[in-house]
């Protein structure tokens, strides 16, 4: 059997019931004005994930005929980046390098008190208590976060063009960007750099993006630009609060491709 397998064996043997209270913003959509609700929770195994817990409390609110929090989800694997919740202040909850769907009830006592806030900046509006809109992020995404590959039938092999260890490394690490919005929400200016940054640098450090270099990342930051996000202080927040560490060296490699993009045009 995997070590994993033992481990959460071992987990659910620990487990025990905690009650909790629930402080979460609820609000009806963009535009109305919202406000934190309180809400009691008994019974919650510590075995159970955060997101499972916001499962139950929605069916007892359900049961009592009250409107469910909405709130986003997807794979609760920790890689789509859709479970966006600022959690007793601090993006995804109490853990470093994990992402809301990755936390366990475990991390919390009985008796506690447990605030649940959406990510905050103006380019995620709200669209409904929890759930926010970062289509933002797509229309960056959209304006140069790719390759263009010839498929007319004379398509190679991924593995045909050597590329250096350290720099598929590097790229590899930026890759590990899943777009939750971690580092917008955690970021006083509400900077989307290392966001931007992990993308750009995806591309920058492999040979097939080479070509569309200058465009990708004049034109992404541009789109940056043009969503609202903030400038980048150098605080440092968002790399703390990353669930998968993407490192400030993606916003430095982005400035010098900027610079070095400006240059040229």
């Amino acid at each position: 059997m995997p070590y994993s397998f033992w481990l959460n064996k071992e987990n659910m043997s620990a487990a025990k019931n905690i009650n909790i209270n629930l402080k979460i913003w609820r609000q009806k959509d963009a535009k109305s004005k919202g406000s934190m609700e309180t809400y009691k929770l008994d019974n919650v195994s510590t075995a159970s994930s955060f997101l499972e817990m916001l499962d139950q409390l929605n069916e007892q609110l359900i049961n009592d005929k009250k409107s469910p929090v909405a709130f986003d989800h997807d794979c609760r694997e920790g890689i789509c980046g859709m479970c966006s919740l600022y959690i007793n202040g601090r993006a995804h909850g109490p853990e470093t390098g994990t992402t809301t769907c990755q936390l366990h009830m475990r991390k919390f006592k009985d008796g506690d008190t447990i605030y649940i806030e959406p990510w905050r900046s103006k380019a995620f509006p709200v669209v409904k208590d929890l759930v926010v809109d970062r289509s933002a992020f797509d229309r960056i995404q959209q304006a140069g976060g790719f390759v263009s590959v010839n498929t007319s039938g004379r398509t190679i092999d991924a593995n045909a063009t050597p590329v250096p260890k350290h720099d598929a490394d590097r790229a590899f690490e930026a890759a590990a960007c899943i777009g939750c919005g971690a580092c917008v929400a955690t970021c006083k200016n509400g900077s989307a750099m290392l966001f931007v940054g992990a993308k750009v640098s995806q591309y920058a450090l492999l040979p097939q993006g080479k070509v569309e270099a200058t465009e990708r990342v004049l034109n992404m930051v541009r789109q940056m630009d043009e969503e609202g996000f903030g400038n980048c202080t150098n605080t440092g927040a968002c790399e703390v609060e990353c669930p998968k560490g993407i490192s400030l060296e993606n916003i430095a490699r982005m400035n010098r491709e900027y610079l070095f993009a400006s240059l040229k045009g």
